[in-house]
């Protein structure tokens, strides 16, 4: 059985392909780091978001609630029930 030595343009032709396809892979793999980036801060958003919901959920279930009414009524409002006083704090 006799072997064959490749030619030279058949060399060339399996470095292009090697090389053609190390810099798809590298491509590949750049693609996929910025999509995992996005995927954490979309992770990041979406929990966010669940505890924006749950405090507002909590908010609305406890609406009728007169402390917290009150509460609002104070911070929100800057209002103040009979005989309370306010001291205002400055620098």
């Amino acid at each position: 059985m006799k072997l064959h030595k490749a030619s030279i343009l058949t060399k060339i032709v399996v470095l292009a392909l090697l090389i053609a396809t190390a810099t798809g892979l590298l491509n590949l793999r750049s693609q996929i780091q910025t999509a995992q980036k996005d995927l954490e801060q979309a992770r990041a958003q979406v929990n966010a978001q669940i505890q924006v919901n749950a405090d507002l959920a909590d908010a609305v279930d406890n609406s009728g609630d007169p402390e917290r009414q009150a509460d609002i009524a104070r911070s929100k409002l800057g209002l103040v029930e009979q005989g309370e006083q306010v001291f205002y704090f400055t620098n």
